[in-house]
């Protein structure tokens, strides 16, 4: 009788021994969602319909981007968070999901670490310090100066109050020691036109902003990654004068928690080898200068850490809350 036990333990272990690369070579069997959280023509939708497209050529089954807007993406997350965990419903988040908004909100109801799994980063953007075209600086210490010597106190325009528009610039503002007073807006656009018309001396914003540069209506003076945008090759970072200065934007791909670990790992090969494809660099680079943003499992799960400390400290220091 124990023989036979023994035997059944070894066959049902062989079977999870097989059945581990099967799982994976099988995946997907039927179509695949990921979930955006914001409407189309934003970053993670874009971000979205190309690495989507990409896979659904590399699969034997279509991928279909589903968007679920509300609550600043929240909507999204806790959609994916309760779906079954099988690999069909995928996340692409916006870092601000993980890192800003447990921090922000009182009702924040998703926590990375414990409802979801950081499947691959995406593709990263950073922000760019655009001025009003008409004033009469053209770097950064010299805006630096002169907002420190404007009286009353130079405005900045955000896409609204705890948005990564607003805390780029608190960042910048600790670092450099200038006094602004920040104008909330309902989202970018809106913050773009009130800075190109001069009701705000200053914002930063993404580079999909690059044609309203490029066309003299606004006056990029930095940008806020660790290297230069290969969107505006031409404009130094803030690291270039404040060292160790790095806010960007990345997007990622998230699972529900309890993944199996072979689909797991099925994606995130799979995912890293579109991100390299010459179609899909292309493809970001005309939504707005997004870039590749390839990390392993390991180096996501810092990153997330890393934000999560580094917002939460800036969130803290400003007082700022949202219901």
């Amino acid at each position: 009788m124990r023989s036979l036990l023994y035997r059944l333990c070894g066959l049902v272990c062989l079977m999870g021994l097989w059945s581990a690369p099967v799982l994976a070579q099988e995946y997907p069997q039927k179509t695949v969602r990921l979930i955006s959280p914001i409407p189309p023509g934003g970053a993670p939708d874009l971000i979205a319909r190309a690495v989507g497209h990409r896979l659904a050529q590399l699969w034997p089954q279509p991928v279909v981007i589903e968007n679920k807007i509300g609550s600043n993406g929240q909507l999204a997350a806790d959609y994916v968070t309760h779906s079954p965990p099988d690999g069909y419903t995928l996340l692409v988040g916006m870092d601000s999901l993980f890192v800003i908004n447990p921090y922000l909100y009182k009702q924040s109801t998703v926590d990375v670490n414990k409802d979801l799994i950081p499947i691959a980063t995406l593709g990263a953007n950073q922000f760019v310090l655009s001025i009003n075209a008409n004033l009469p600086v053209k770097t950064l210490p010299e805006f630096i100066e002169y907002a420190k010597k404007a009286k009353p106190a130079l405005a900045y325009a955000s896409g609204g109050n705890g948005s990564q528009h607003h805390l780029t610039m608190e960042l910048l503002k600790s670092r450099s020691g200038m006094e602004l007073l920040h104008v909330p807006y309902k989202g970018g656009t809106a913050a773009t036109t009130a800075t190109i018309a001069g009701d705000t001396a200053a914002m930063f914003s993404g580079t999909s902003n690059s044609a309203l540069i490029k066309a003299g209506k606004l006056r990029a003076i930095a940008v806020s990654g660790v290297n230069r945008s290969k969107a505006l090759p031409d404009v130094p970072t803030v690291s270039e004068f404040y060292p160790g200065f790095d806010n960007t934007i990345w997007i990622g791909l998230f699972a529900p928690r309890g993944t199996p670990d072979p689909i797991v790992q099925r994606l995130r090969r799979d995912v890293a080898r579109v991100l390299t494809t010459p179609e899909l660099v292309e493809a970001f680079a005309n939504a707005g200068g997004i870039e590749p943003f390839i990390t392993t499992a390991d180096e996501m799960q810092r990153l997330i850490k890393r934000d999560q400390a580094k917002y939460s400290k800036l969130i803290s220091d400003l007082k700022v809350k949202i219901d």
